[in-house]
């Protein structure tokens, strides 16, 4: 990892609890799975500061992809957009400002993911689940942060796809709980 991106990461973890950014060992645990996955095709719904965003971004960078990252607050977008361009990831990164629910009910038919990172609003969970589900290929991976720090807010999103036949689901005790899960 080049040392402008460690820089930008280790201030942005500054500033971890004012963002509600994920944890530096769930952004390295999903770097790694983009890396190894080879994935091509990845979505962040909320981007906020973008510290989730570098670590995409620059795994992507490694595999050739591209992040499409939809951020609700119009400020938080262009911090996080600032921050893709000092860590020279932004040739790899569309940010979408607005709401991650509207994003995905007109998402044009055709279009697909091989990763998906849910970190927005967590009563949502489940809405962004049902909306992305149609857009992913076999294979596809899907991640959610905070499914144990808010566990109550977003169970009947895991209720939801641990009883998906279509997925094979796991949460790992990384700090707030991510869920894993592969389109089978």
């Amino acid at each position: 990892m080049e040392a402008v991106i460690i820089d930008k990461l280790e201030e942005l973890e500054k500033t971890q609890k004012d963002f509600w950014n994920i944890s530096r060992e769930t952004g390295n645990f999903l770097s790694i799975i983009i890396k190894t996955a080879h994935i091509q095709n990845a979505l962040e719904l909320g981007t906020s500061n973008g510290y989730s965003g570098i670590w995409l971004g620059e795994a992507l960078k490694h595999t050739g992809g591209h992040l499409t990252t939809v951020e609700f607050y119009e400020k938080r977008q262009s911090v996080a957009q600032n921050n893709f361009e000092i860590c020279g990831i932004s040739d790899v990164i569309t940010t979408v400002c607005g709401s991650a629910k509207h994003y995905l009910e007109y998402l044009d038919e055709n279009t697909t993911f091989d990763f998906v990172f849910i970190d927005a609003s967590k009563p949502e969970y489940l809405d962004y689940f049902k909306l992305v589900k149609p857009h992913l290929r076999k294979g596809a991976i899907i991640t959610a942060d905070n499914v144990i720090s808010h566990q109550q807010k977003v169970q009947p999103f895991i209720d939801c796809i641990m009883a998906d036949s279509d997925f094979q689901t796991e949460i790992l005790n990384l700090p707030a709980g991510l869920l894993i899960s592969v389109m089978l």
